[in-house]
């Protein structure tokens, strides 16, 4: 539904990364912001700057992938579209099991000898240390995703070249030996392919293996930023549109609302308590950076959009299930669209400064619907059929009270004042 921007207007686009959960809830915000926002069109912005599974979606965004083909794309309907599946980002790293294993009979050798020859200075178990060396470096596969974006990038109208696109591109990653960010887009790193360079944005180590590009190895950029923005700022970008899918989730209320028993993320196991640990300190790493963008880009605006701390759908959802897939992207686009409500008076004038316009009959409507914006049959209408006058009365409630809050906010701000 977008349109185009006023030539007049310089805007980036800035996501951050989030896994294949974090792809999903983005593509369901963008699809949403595509909608309710009057005269942007994301396929045709000044400059975009993504992380991991941000930089896998503005990758198809510059290259001309609409925000409802990703929709489809992800529903597996698009005849189109390759179809996103993000099992392809559970693949086995068979190749590196086999390296570590034939790896295993030398290591041990080696620790005996260590333990014959030193044997004042070592114990059995500091010298079976050694075979920590066979540990796979990656547990899946990241080749899956490497091709499966360049047949999207190879069809006619597209390109997997930086150095052909119309718009700029860039795609951040981590050099492993130096721990310094790498931007593959720019100059002396637009030669690598863009499916690469995506590739070697989303190898979170310990999940997936490094990518050796040009003979140094790289991982995912969000070891050093959360979302980049500076670099879309640096191109001349005067409103910087940013979608972060990675927040702290607080459980106060997770068993009320029936995801936690007892309300402690440590009986969900360990995955929990990683993923929490992670999402606090990139968030926090964030919000520091939005001080510094506030700091260092005087005259510039950035606008950013977030799941709620509590968000339990988006943190304990696994969308390796189809069905949980379409669950998260319809809440991203239900989400937003309250979000929107909630902060219509703030956003409009910076929005109308850069030539963009609220469509407030789609953020009011009474009852958003995702599947009817890309126009598609809703894949969950069998299942939500009982309740659905419970659901829309809950939805408009929800939304009334967003728009209630605004107001009350903004009254009491010309109390202050």
């Amino acid at each position: 539904m977008g349109g185009s921007a006023s030539s007049s207007s310089k805007i980036g686009l800035a996501m951050a990364g989030g896994a294949p959960e974090g792809a999903v809830y983005e593509i369901g915000v963008l699809r949403a912001l595509d909608d309710a926002i009057e005269g942007l069109d994301f396929n045709n912005l000044h400059a975009y700057v993504g992380i991991s599974a941000g930089a896998f979606i503005n990758a198809s965004l510059v290259n001309h992938v609409s925000t409802a083909h990703l929709v489809r794309a992800l529903l597996n309907i698009d005849p189109n579209e390759q179809p996103f599946d993000p099992g392809m980002f559970l693949s086995p790293n068979v190749g590196q099991y086999l390296k570590s294993g034939l790896m295993v009979p030398r290591l041990l050798m080696e620790a005996a000898r260590d333990y014959l020859i030193y044997k004042e200075d070592h114990t059995i178990v500091k010298s079976l240390t050694r075979l920590s060396r066979a540990l796979p470096v990656g547990l899946f596969d990241n080749k899956p995703l490497k091709r499966y974006l360049e047949r999207v990038f190879n069809r006619p109208g597209r390109t997997d070249d930086f150095r052909k696109l119309d718009k700029k591109l860039f795609v951040v990653a981590v050099e492993l030996d130096t721990g310094q960010a790498v931007v593959f887009g720019k100059e002396g790193y637009d030669h690598v392919p863009i499916s690469q360079a995506v590739q070697a944005s989303t190898a979170l180590p310990g999940l997936y293996p490094p990518v050796h590009i040009d003979g140094k190895n790289y991982v995912d950029g969000v070891l050093r930023r959360t979302l980049h923005a500076s670099t879309v700022l640096d191109e001349g970008a005067k409103l910087v549109i940013c979608i972060n899918p990675i927040v702290p989730v607080d459980t106060g209320r997770a068993v009320e609302e029936g995801f936690l028993q007892r309300g402690h993320l440590t009986d969900r196991g360990m995955p929990s308590v990683l993923s929490q640990t992670f999402r606090t300190l990139i968030y926090s790493r964030m919000k520091v950076g939005f001080r510094r963008y506030d700091r260092h880009y005087e005259g510039t605006d950035l606008v950013l959009f977030e799941p709620s701390a509590d968000d339990y759908r988006m943190f304990f959802t696994n969308i390796f299930s189809f069905a949980k897939r379409k669950v998260v992207a319809e809440y991203a686009y239900r989400n937003t669209m309250r979000d929107l409500a909630k902060r219509v008076d703030e956003l409009t004038p910076i929005f109308e400064k850069h030539g963009l316009k609220l469509r407030h009959d789609v953020i009011f409507h009474p009852e958003p619907d995702l599947w009817r914006s890309v126009k598609v049959a809703d894949p969950t209408k069998k299942k939500r059929r009982k309740h659905r006058v419970t659901h829309n009365l809950n939805d408009a409630l929800a939304r009334l009270e967003a728009v209630i809050h605004a107001k009350q906010a903004q009254q009491q701000k010309k109390e202050v004042s």
